[in-house]
Formats: structure tokens, sequence, C-alpha cells
């Protein structure tokens, strides 16, 4: 039974007898947080919400400004797959109330469901499908692999494989509709790709993948981790995300006169994700650890730039198949799987619309392998490049207007503030590289 309403969320946990009902949020950084209530809160919880000191999440509310409510979405609720039959247990997302009621500005569910809304008046659905990949290791405390298996390796070197079904089948569980799933380039290195949706439901599944991509493997005695590169000299771990802006049933991104089959509306969105993408790195690549991917070499893309079957390029459309009109779509090749998706996923969709509203001019595309060219040849091209480190990400994201609409004051400010905590953190840190390099020389 999938839940739309409060009554249909009552029926399923009388008839089900869950023992509990968690209630699921993130905080400013993704990082998901839950409560539990029992089925005789639950009449309270699903009208009023449930109250809770937002003072101690992070970004969320000062000491004297602390009460918050969770107001769980019905049309959320499903089954915790790991947890005993016997004693089932039901989650829902939540959206995050001031205690009169209104949207919480520092909740990232409301920043991205404020931007559908927008679209949503004048007749868009915005569509999402990332493409997660991670890895498994020995624990959380070493980079000790699984595998030695590379790219689309089968069972016998790939020992993945078990891990992998078994997360399918708890993500099909869960109502999260799988494509497929597959060894990637790295050792231990996995990827998992959910079947596209729409943005606010494709953010909430998101982050029920990493949870469950991470239950599954402690349950079978092994680490997950999407830390964007774990392993130094092997490929990270990216997020590749498509999408696309359908309005009713027609694929708003696509036109059969085009040459490349794209409208031009999808030409100004892939222009404004282009123009805008060093400004909203810090959100979609946002630890220390991300622009350890973005280096040259690795198949992670760092230069702005687009193309239709050139993976060195930030951006890819995937080339058109005949009689699949409804799959032409946008593909932003540079986030990483560690990042929050919901404002991932609103600051990709703002640059987008930026580039749809102020009608930006889309440049041709680059074939050719950027990797390959010098940096005389990458200016001739009118290619740059992203931000190399966090704090050069921040500064962009520091002075966007941008992505200060976008997230809103609050997040925009909690995010910047919390990013150059991190950063001097790091930048006054005494690496072992440092320590082997310069202690027996200097």
């Amino acid at each position: 039974m999938k839940c739309q309403t409060i009554d249909d969320v009552k029926k399923i946990v009388n008839d089900k007898k869950i023992s509990f009902i968690q209630f699921w949020f993130t905080d400013v950084l993704g990082y998901l947080k839950s409560f539990a209530i029992t089925p005789s809160e639950l009449e309270e919880g699903l009208t009023e919400g449930m109250g809770f000191d937002g003072s101690s999440i992070e970004g969320f509310a000062r000491i004297h400004e602390s009460d918050m409510i969770a107001k769980p979405d019905p049309s959320t609720f499903e089954m915790v797959p790991w947890r005993n039959d016997d004693r089932p247990v039901g989650r829902m997302f939540c959206d995050i109330l001031n205690p009169d009621g209104t949207p919480y500005e520092g909740d990232p569910r409301y920043v991205l469901k404020r931007l559908l809304k927008k679209i949503a008046e004048k007749g868009y659905t915005f569509y999402v499908g990332p493409e997660l990949e991670y890895f498994y290791f020995k624990n959380s405390k070493s980079t000790e692999v699984l595998d030695m298996a590379g790219y689309f390796d089968s069972r016998s070197i790939d020992m993945g494989v078990p891990l992998r079904r078994e997360t399918i089948f708890a993500l099909q569980d869960m109502g999260i509709q799988v494509e497929y799933s597959h060894h990637e380039v790295a050792p231990s290195q996995h990827e998992i790709d959910l079947r596209y949706d729409e943005g606010l439901r494709m953010a909430d599944k998101t982050m029920s993948y990493r949870l469950v991509v991470k239950e599954i493997a402690r349950q079978n005695g092994v680490y997950a981790t999407f830390m964007p590169k774990p392993i130094f000299g092997q490929n990270g771990s990216g997020m590749h995300v498509h999408q696309s802006l359908f309005k009713g049933e027609r694929n708003a991104f696509y036109d059969p006169d085009d040459k490349f089959q794209l409208s031009e509306l999808a030409r100004h969105y892939i222009a404004g994700l282009m123009r805008h993408a060093p400004e909203i790195t810090s959100v979609t690549n946002q630890w220390v650890n991300s622009y350890k991917r973005l280096v040259p070499g690795y198949e992670a893309p760092v230069y702005v730039s687009w193309a239709r079957r050139n993976r060195s390029a930030m951006i890819r459309v995937p080339m058109y198949k005949p009689g699949k009109e409804k799959a032409t779509r946008v593909e932003f090749r540079s986030p990483d799987p560690a990042c929050n998706p919901y404002l991932a996923f609103a600051v990709m969709l703002g640059a987008g619309l930026e580039g749809i509203e102020k009608k930006y001019d889309l440049p041709e595309p680059v074939e050719e392998d950027i990797y390959e060219m010098n940096s005389s040849q990458r200016e001739a091209h009118g290619i740059r490049d992203l931000p190399g480190n966090l704090y050069a990400a921040i500064l962009e994201t520091e002075k966007s207007e941008l992505v200060r609409k976008v997230l809103g004051d609050h997040v925009f400010n909690k995010f910047i503030e919390n990013k150059k905590i991190e950063w001097d953190k790091y930048r006054v840190h005494v690496s072992q590289f440092e320590i082997n390099k310069y202690l027996p020389v200097l």
C-alpha cells in the first residue's frame, strides 16, 4: 500500500502492527537526523508535528530560538526493511516548522520545495536521476578493499555482488526503483543507479539510498563510504546528476529539429549551469576531501564545458535515441555523493533557471579530450576551471547572489560559516605527506 494521506498512514501502522515510526530530516550539511515515536503518539505527530530542540542541529536555530516542529509528510511513509518483521518500524520524511506552523527557513527540504513550487507555478516539473558511487572497505578505520575488480567486472572478482543485491532488495522494499548496478573503476568501488523521479522525491530517495547502502554493509560486517576520494591514486566517487524539465507529459528539453535535439530552453539551462558552476561547487562538492577528487586524470570533470560524448566535459548531453524523447536530459558530472541532495539539487536547478530567465547563450560543445589540452588551448575554447579547493569554492559562493537567492539568507550564511570553520581546521593540520616530505630535509 502506497500512503498518500494521514489516514493511509494510520491504517498501515495499525494493520502491520508497527512498533515505532521514525521521523527523518536533515541538517544543513545533509546529515540524516531522526527520532522515533510510538503508535500512541502518531495522531498528534501527523496532525500537529512533534517538537524538538533545534539548537542542537547543525545550521538550525540559536539557543534562544530552539523550539522546532517536525511535521511528517505522509506520502513518504515506508517500512524500514532491515528491522525485525515481528516488530516492524516505519519512517517518514519531515518538514521542519516554526512553533507558529510556518516553514522553517533553515530546513534544507524546504529550500528545495520552495524552488520546486516556483517552477510548478509555471507548469514545470523537475526530474532528477543521480548516479551515486561508493566504496566498500573492511572497516571504518582503514581503506582496506574487499576486491581488486574494475569497471563492470563480474562475480568471482567483484566481491560486492551479494552486498549490492541485498541493498537493491532493501531499496525496492522501500519503494525505490533501481535501474542497474555494477562494479565501478576503482577497487571495491560500486554504483547503484536509481530510476529518475521528481526532484523532492529523488532527494528523499537519495538520503534513503545512502542509509540503506551503509546499513546493509554494516549488517554484513563491512563498511560503506560515500567519501569522495578515500584512496590516493584511484578514481574518487562522483554523483553524476541527470536532470530535465517537463511541462505536463512533454519533455521541455527536447526539440526534434535541433541538431543536438535540444530545445532553446535546454540550451539556456545548460548555459546557466556552466556560467554558475564555480559558485555552486561548494554546495555540490562541500567537503575538503571533495577537491581531492576534482583533479585531472581520474575521470572527474574539472573544466567548465559541455559535450555529447566527451566524458572529460563537466556537462554531458547523452546521445538522442529515436523514440526516446522523454530521455533527453542534461548530465552534470562534477557533484559528489557526500553532498546535501536537497541543497545540491536546488542550486543546480537554480543555475539552470537563471540561464533560462536571462537567456544565456550556449557555446559550442567541446568533443576533444580536455585533459590533453594545455592552458592556452583551453583558454582558446573559453574553458574555465572549477575551484581547486574548498576555500576557493567558498569564496565563489560567498559572492554569489544566485546561491543566496536559492538557499535563502539563513541556510546561505550557516553553510558558509560551517565551511569556513572546516577549512580553517584543515589548513592548520599537519599531514603525513608534510612529515614525510619536509621533516627529513628541513
